[in-house]
């Protein structure tokens, strides 16, 4: 399993990140990224300390590290300048944090996170057909969350995705241990927001590509 979408104590997960790749690696993740919330006024501080430790920690913890963030409830239109700035600073991977309908997120941010090429698009929420079509052509892979409150609208997520060819993948948000979920509920999460069998093993193929695109950029 990959999941690119985790949280350390570098913005409100529970774990340091030696303990979280070290519990990710029992529940048997291959590849993890974590990716805390960050903004302006933190993204340098995250990237600085997670860029130290994730080429040892994937080497001697015996799974692949990747340090990034999710862009988090930052207003539209700094998104661009914010995805640019992290990539600047190192960041492996970006997420922005979509529009999920449990937060007061931003109108707008879903869109201005697809335009602006991040990597993965989070709980994307009621996301427009017209903004999961534009996903699909900037490539940017739409999030289905086992996480609960966001997940309230993986079927909606995934029916759009169908009908527009967008790409999506499966990540746990995880903030705690309990979040870790295993191979099984993935699946039957995937299942239940109305996945085909063939779609699951799509989205989880997807990771499996970002992750293989993030290693070939940095040779």
């Amino acid at each position: 399993m990959i999941d690119l979408h985790m949280h350390t104590v570098y913005s409100d997960g529970e774990l340091i990140p030696a303990e979280l790749a070290r519990r990710a690696k029992v529940a048997g993740y291959r590849a993890v990224a974590f990716t805390d919330h960050a903004d302006h006024s933190n993204v340098e501080h995250i990237l600085a300390g997670m860029l130290k430790m994730v080429h040892d920690y994937s080497l001697y913890a015996e799974i692949d590290i990747l340090a990034g963030v999710e862009l988090t409830h930052v207003p539209p239109a700094l998104i661009p300048d914010m995805t640019a700035r992290a990539r600047q600073l190192g960041a492996q991977i970006v997420i922005v944090h979509g529009e999920t309908i449990v937060e007061p997120v931003a109108p707008g941010t879903n869109h201005a996170a697809i335009m602006a090429g991040v990597d993965i698009l989070a709980h994307p929420g009621l996301i427009t057909p017209q903004d999961v079509e534009l996903a699909a052509e900037k490539n940017v892979c739409l999030e289905i969350t086992t996480r609960k409150g966001h997940s309230l609208t993986n079927g909606h997520v995934t029916s759009l995705a169908r009908k527009h060819q967008a790409r999506l993948v499966i990540n746990n948000d995880a903030h705690s241990p309990g979040d870790l979920v295993d191979r099984d509920m993935r699946r039957n999460i995937a299942l239940g927001a109305g996945m085909s069998e063939d779609e699951y093993l799509r989205a989880e193929q997807n990771s499996v590509d970002i992750l293989a695109r993030i290693r070939s950029r940095a040779k």
